[in-house]
This record gives structure tokens, C-alpha cells and sequence, in this order.
């Protein structure tokens, strides 16, 4: 995770598609580009890698701890946070397996099914040509879109926009999803890697906000159903970003123009795209994007909403656990009412959040649930109502 992201929020990092680079983060590497006057949009010629930048906006309210929040059922506000790296794994590298809190966050996995199927090469279909040749069995998303019926893709109503912005943070009322803590390739790693990405996110988020996710975004879009059950069985939904039937990417490339690669005319072009592949299909859909450039900031607030809001037919903007008519309590562990949302933990551990060897949740007499199976299923339609990501 980055430094800034750490220390404000431990949010979302930012899925990307995957590309030739094979990483969103390898941005060209210059001196800083001038400071910009003033906070309008500029031109949508002007939008792109080397653009002058703004001073980041004053912070305009602080809380308190014990302070009450607007979702029912969920805790008061923690105390405040002061990071402490000796407390954390290093920033933007897979943590290590062997902790004390990997190995508590290991014992969530049993009694679950998790498929034996090896770590692909590097993430990519190129490198594993092998995996790529099985993709459709392995309900590999990389190669060929291929997902199951556990994962978030649409809104169920047509028309309907599932806002969301991969990265964070941001200070305005989102929905918060887990988006690993390294932001690789999850197919690529180890079952333990896997969950030492996933548990240390939990982790910072419950750390910082009082809360623990019910749902998560692989990077990049990487996921199968090696990746899907242990996700699952650590009790968070896999949220995708919508295609379209012929394999088109609801991916508006912004993380392109920060990476110096496009520039925001030509992923304005892309949106308006997305848009009018939108209008023809019958569900809603969830576009990814991005809030931890200026740039992409720039993009959402000047352009892609104000498309969707003045398109004809105009499209209705929700946080995707609103689209899905999800009560936005259900979204966290601590104040989620739905007694099978998500996949729960029927082992008698329950879940460790913090990895301290102190149980933080159970569900029923030995943390069973009478709507649970041992098989995680991954066989449904492609298309399910949306949950939760960071959003406006």
C-alpha cells in the first residue's frame, strides 16, 4: 500500500486491467510538473501525464473518538490512528507467510473447499499458456472474462450506475472494499499469500475505521476460483467491474493517463464508449476507475459523471451496495444484519480480524450457519446484484 493511502485511510489501491506493462504503477519517472493555479477542471486537452498540479484541499472536519456513525448497527468511531511501520508489513510488497497473524488468518480457510489448482506464472495469459488453455475451468477472469455466480458485476436495474473509485481515500461517506495489500496479481501467489494480502488489508481498515468489509476487488481484475474461496472463506464478495457478451472492459483507462500511456481525451473517449455499450445491455453496470491522481480525480469530476448524468436516456448514479438495494449495515461484519451474507465462517475459530489469536466474530453455535455449505459455490450467472466498493 502506498505511504499516503497507509496513513489516511488503508483503502482501496486501484484494480487495474491488465496491460502489456503489466503494472499500473510503472509511471514514467520525471521531475514534478508545476503547480497549477486555482481548483477548476482544466480543459479535457490539457488532461494528461506532466499536467501542472493543485495543492491538495484543506481538510474541512475532523471526529472524535466514541462518535456515533450513520450506519446502523456499527460501532463508534476507534480511536485515532498513528501508523507505526513496525507494526505493519512494508508498504507495496506481499507480506510474509510466516507471522503470527497470517497463521490465525489461515485457520479461516477450514472447512472450506478451497480448489487445488497451482498459482499461474505471473497473472498474465501470455506467461501461462498452460492456465490460459484451462481458463474456463478454472474460472480464471484474466483470460476470457470468466466469472461465477458468487461475483459482483452489474446493478441489477438497467440504467443504473454502480459508482466506484479503486485507490481512496476520500472523506465522503463511501463504501469501503478490501483491495489487497500489495496489489499484485492474486493468481499468481500462494494460498497463504493470498491470505496475508486479504487479512492485513481487513486489518488496517477495521484498525482506522471501527469496520471490517464484507466484500473485496482483486487487482487488476485477477481472480479464479482458487482465489474466489479463500476471498469467500474469509468472508468477502468479489466485486468485478462489468463486460460486455463480445469481451468489451467497462475500464474507463484512466489509470492510463497517470501511467503516461493515453491522455484524458482519449479515456473520455473510452467512457463515452462504456456508455453506449450501457444503453443497449439489460442490466445496470460498474465501471472501474480511479481517485489517486489528480488526474483521474480530474477525469470523474469534469467529464465521465457529468456524461452519464446528461446522456440521454440520463443514467442514475448509486453506490453499488445502494443499487443492489443492500442495506449499507451489511456491508461491515460488525453491523451486517443478513445471517448468510456473506459466505460465513462455520469453523468453531470464527474470525480473527486482527490476527491476535482473540475471536471477533462468529456466526451461530460454532460459528455455523444452517444456510452454509462446505463447497463454496462458483457455478451461477455471471451477473449479480452489486454490494460495495469505495464510492461517491
Amino acid at each position: 500500500m502506498r505511504t499516503q493511502s497507509l496513513t489516511a485511510l488503508f483503502v482501496l489501491l486501484g484494480a487495474t486491467n491488465v496491460h502489456a506493462i503489466n503494472n499500473r504503477h510503472a509511471h514514467k519517472r520525471q521531475t514534478p510538473p508545476p503547480a497549477a493555479s486555482g481548483t477548476a477542471i482544466p480543459p479535457i486537452e490539457s488532461i494528461t501525464f506532466g499536467m501542472p498540479t493543485k495543492s491538495a484541499p484543506t481538510v474541512t472536519a475532523t471526529f472524535s473518538p466514541g462518535e456515533a456513525v450513520p450506519v446502523s448497527g456499527a460501532p463508534p468511531l476507534p480511536t485515532p490512528f498513528i501508523f507505526s511501520p513496525a507494526d505493519w508489513p512494508e508498504q507495496d510488497h506481499i507480506p510474509p507467510t510466516d507471522s503470527d497473524e497470517v497463521t490465525q488468518w489461515m485457520k479461516e480457510l477450514d472447512g472450506f473447499d478451497i480448489p487445488n489448482l497451482n498459482p499461474t506464472v505471473d497473472g498474465s495469459c501470455v506467461n501461462d499458456t498452460a492456465a490460459a488453455a484451462d481458463a474456463a475451468n478454472r474460472g480464471w477472469w484474466t483470460c476470457g472474462g470468466h466469472t461465477r455466480g458468487t461475483d459482483i458485476v452489474a446493478c441489477p436495474d438497467k440504467l443504473t450506475w454502480g459508482v466506484s473509485f479503486d485507490d481512496g481515500p476520500s472523506p465522503y461517506s463511501h463504501e469501503i472494499s478490501v483491495h489487497t495489500w500489495s496489489h499484485k496479481h492474486l493468481t499468481a501467489l500462494t494460498n497463504e499469500q493470498i491470505v496475508a494480502e486479504l487479512g492485513w488489508t481487513r486489518h488496517a481498515i477495521r484498525t482506522v475505521l471501527g469496520v471490517t468489509p464484507t466484500t473485496m476487488r482483486p487487482p487488476y481484475g485477477d481472480i479464479d476460483d482458487r482465489v474466489r474461496a479463500i476471498s469467500l472463506a474469509m468472508g468477502m464478495i468479489p466485486i468485478m467491474w462489468t463486460r460486455t457478451p463480445d469481451g468489451g472492459q467497462f475500464d474507463t483507462n484512466d489509470w492510463k493517463v497517470a501511467g503516461g500511456l493515453v491522455t484524458g481525451k482519449d479515456s473520455f473517449a473510452t467512457f463515452q464508449n462504456i456508455l453506449s455499450n450501457a444503453s443497449v445491455i439489460d442490466t445496470g453496470f460498474i465501471v472501474l476507475q480511479h481517485d489517486l491522481y489528480e488526474i483521474t480525480v480530474d477525469l470523474a469530476i469534469g467529464y465521465t459523471l457529468n456524461a452519464a448524468l446528461t446522456h440521454s436516456p440520463p443514467f442514475i448514479l448509486k453506490p453499488i451496495g445502494q443499487c443492489s438495494n443492500t442495506l449499507t449495515g451489511n456491508l461491515y461484519f460488525e453491523s451486517n444484519q443478513n445471517a448468510t451474507f456473506p459466505y460465513t465462517n462455520q469453523t468453531e475459530g470464527g474470525y480473527d480480524f486482527d490476527g491476535d489469536g482473540v475471536v471477533d466474530f462468529k456466526t451461530g453455535k460454532g460459528g455455523s450457519n444452517a444456510g452454509f455449505t462446505h463447497s463454496i459455490p462458483t457455478l451461477g450467472v455471471t451477473l449479480l446484484v452489486a454490494i460495495a466498493v469505495i464510492m461517491v
